[in-house]
């Protein structure tokens, strides 16, 4: 839904058009036939007026210029202020035009007439809370939207507006209690995003060190669905508790299950509260460096197949200073893979010049320079195709949880 919610707002100018030549003929056909106290003649000097600066204003949509189809709506309500669509259609231009002032003045008047039907009241509350959502202001968004749910709470663009505040201002518990009620009155599984909300609670409390509280939120994630968020959050539990058998088995199905996720995991596993006492945190970084040193010793050549796991191995041994095994490791994977990605040869590279090894460098320089490609590690979303060098669950741009994804891009 966030898709066609995108889509919606960058058509919106045709969108409006379109709207505006269905409210012109509705409203003559409906002041023709009600038998409005006004002459024939005088009803159609109206409808001739209406019709010519409708027209203007959907000119001026089409051709992008919103000012001038703004003042072609005013000139519009000013012949026939009973017109509600031609407010509804004014508010929204003032708001895509970044005119949310006027935009929260037109809504609320419309709010406060007396002579409206209840669902053009409901109509006008949600326009309302749009304009104060859209405008940053995020208390009178929220309550604003809750107004429009205690009159219809079958609302799913509404709820689903809900979820995405509560979820960038982490407030975790009103983004779970909205996100549940998303799943009643949509028909997505909400099941994956619940799991992630509930994580992103459990790691709050995980970095206050009150694990018995984090052990329970992420019970409750894991029983909505094991997203690889909550698998790696479960992961630093069994560290704390100090379980290094678990934590291999773990660690070894969840690079099985998600090889690409190979780096990531030990950034979040690196993750420690600043609060903690001495000992947790001279526990748990000790047990860390056991499962580091579990991995780098792993010998699965299925798993070692992906240029994730090898590229995560050799930049943990640089990490410690270990250039001669990473060395090792990167010439011979290189060796055995005769097209590797522009970011391990790379790599290997840099590794080279660490060493010194200046005749290798420039054999490989060449070779790299003639068959380079723009490429580069980057992450994206699978969604909307947002780019970002740094890990994230839910994407900052359309808000869809876990659909980051890995290409070489330069």
């Amino acid at each position: 839904m966030d898709i066609y919610w995108l889509w919606m707002q960058d058509h919106i100018l045709s969108m409006v058009a379109v709207v505006i030549t269905i409210v012109l003929i509705y409203h003559y056909l409906i002041e023709k036939d009600t038998g409005v106290k006004l002459s024939k003649r005088y009803r159609s000097s109206i409808f001739e007026a209406q019709s010519k600066i409708f027209l203007n204003a959907t000119q001026y949509l089409i051709s992008g210029n919103k000012d001038l189809a703004i003042r072609e709506f005013l000139n519009a309500v000013d012949i026939n202020r009973e017109t509600i669509e031609t407010y509804f259609a004014l508010g929204g231009l003032f708001r895509s035009n970044g005119e949310i002032e006027k935009a929260i003045s037109i809504h609320r008047s419309l709010i406060a007439r007396e002579n409206i039907s209840e669902s053009t009241r409901l109509r006008a509350l949600r326009e309302l809370a749009i304009d104060f959502d859209k405008g940053g202001f995020v208390d009178k968004a929220i309550e604003t939207y809750k107004d429009v749910l205690k009159i219809n709470r079958d609302q799913y663009e509404v709820i689903l507006a809900l979820c995405r505040i509560y979820e960038d201002i982490e407030d975790w518990d009103e983004a779970y209690n909205y996100r549940i009620m998303l799943s009643k009155v949509g028909h997505v599984n909400q099941a994956e995003t619940i799991s992630h909300i509930l994580v992103e609670k459990a790691k709050k409390y995980f970095l206050k060190g009150d694990f018995a509280k984090c052990d329970e939120d992420l019970e409750d994630a894991l029983r909505f669905a094991p997203s690889v968020s909550a698998k790696i959050l479960r992961l630093k539990l069994i560290i704390i508790k100090g379980d290094m058998d678990g934590a291999r088995f773990n660690l070894l199905e969840l690079l099985k299950e998600h090889p690409l996720y190979a780096s990531f995991i030990f950034l979040a596993l690196g993750e420690i509260g600043k609060t903690w006492n001495d000992l947790d945190k001279t526990n748990y970084l000790q047990r860390l460096e056991v499962l580091r040193g579990f991995f780098l010793g792993l010998e699965d050549k299925e798993l070692l197949e992906s240029p994730s796991m090898v590229l995560s191995q050799v930049r943990m041994l640089k990490e410690g200073g270990k250039f001669e095994n990473a060395h090792e490791i990167l010439k011979a994977w290189i060796y055995e893979h005769k097209n590797p990605s522009e970011v391990l040869k790379i790599e290997y590279i840099k590794l080279l010049i660490q060493l010194k090894k200046t005749d290798e460098v420039v054999s490989q320089v060449m070779g790299f320079l003639e068959n380079i490609h723009k490429s580069l590690s980057r992450h994206y979303c699978k969604s909307c195709g947002y780019e970002s060098d740094d890990i994230f669950w839910r994407c900052p741009q359309c808000h869809e949880w876990e659909t980051i994804s890995f290409r070489w891009k330069m």
